[in-house]
């Protein structure tokens, strides 16, 4: 049977380079870059603003710290003058979280533990970042010799008992602020080294730091200048989880009565006060309980939300 030609498709036609041109497009538009070239602190934080769990955490610890600040100046009362003829009274439009057992103000004295619990645990959290960034960084860099002496150290000072060495030091010396503080960073850094040895360690083999070293930067300068700030944050997030350790045992230590002193109110030593009348006044430990906890459940949530934004491997 004879086939005819003209059902068979054209073969012979010429192709040019317009017609594999794709429809739509605009070849010079699609090279334009459309994002925003973003610094790593800029990106990581468009993506700290986008959870809304580490948002409100933050919100939740600024209004807590102006709370600290502002209420004990905005109340007429003061958290050390007793007034025996209103002892133990429920909240009102007058003392508004009540009043405890020598008829003090339960609204200033809360504020006022806070405002100590947050003194310690920030100026705890800062002396500990110190110590460990200078004491990591060195034995992270240096290597050797230098790193196993210096981590054997910590090893043996880490295996001590924390609390046991903190209620040895507040017994031998006066109960203060500034003696509490020293107590929780005896060996409060040590987790602030090891995490900045670990990253020192990786970083110091990068191009960059190898360069510098050939162009003859020193020691000093290829660490603080080079390492350090590109570890700046692992380094803040653990110096972000670090705070709520130290509020919390810093209330167990004035739980316990090793804490700050009497007229001196702190959130460990109301809720100690109020242990023996909880039954009939309750309202003596939910404000101060209620506080701490959402004190270092702010602080906690805010450091995970932290870690996610400034992790590399998230983006």
């Amino acid at each position: 049977m004879a086939v005819n030609d003209t059902t068979l498709p054209n073969t012979n036609v010429e192709l040019s380079p317009e017609d594999f041109r794709k429809i739509g497009v605009d070849e010079k538009q699609a090279e334009i870059i459309q994002r925003e070239s973003l610094s790593a602190w800029r990106d990581a934080w468009q993506r700290l603003r986008k959870n809304k769990m580490a948002m409100t955490s933050l919100i939740v610890l600024v209004l807590i710290i102006l709370a600290a600040i502002i209420g004990p100046i905005i109340s007429k009362f003061d958290s050390a003058t007793n007034d025996l003829l209103n002892t133990n009274q429920a909240p009102s439009k007058v003392h508004w979280f009540g009043t405890d057992d020598l008829g003090r103000d339960m609204f200033v004295r809360t504020w006022m533990g806070a405002r100590i619990s947050l003194i310690v645990g920030m100026a705890a959290a800062l002396i500990d970042l110190m110590i460990g960034v200078i004491y990591g960084g060195i034995m992270g860099f240096f290597g050797g010799r230098v790193d196993a002496i210096m981590n054997k150290f910590s090893e043996i000072l880490y295996s001590i008992p924390y609390m046991l060495v903190t209620i040895l030091l507040l017994v031998v010396f006066e109960p203060s602020i500034g003696t509490i503080i020293l107590a929780l960073t005896i060996t409060g850094w040590i987790n602030m080294s090891w995490i900045v040895r670990g990253e020192i360690m990786q970083l110091k083999n990068r191009e960059y730091v190898l360069a510098s070293r050939s162009m003859g930067a020193g020691s000093n300068r290829l660490l603080f200048r080079h390492l350090l700030p590109n570890a700046v944050g692992p380094i803040i997030v653990t110096l972000t989880l670090s705070v709520p350790n130290a509020i919390f045992s810093e209330a167990f230590l004035s739980f316990l009565g090793l804490g700050v002193q009497a007229p001196v109110a702190s959130l460990g030593s109301m809720i100690n006060d109020a242990l023996t009348g909880w039954m009939y006044y309750p309202w003596r430990m939910l404000f101060p309980a209620i506080l701490i906890s959402l004190t270092m459940l702010a602080f906690n949530i805010f450091g995970d939300g932290l870690r996610d934004a400034l992790d590399p491997k998230l983006k």
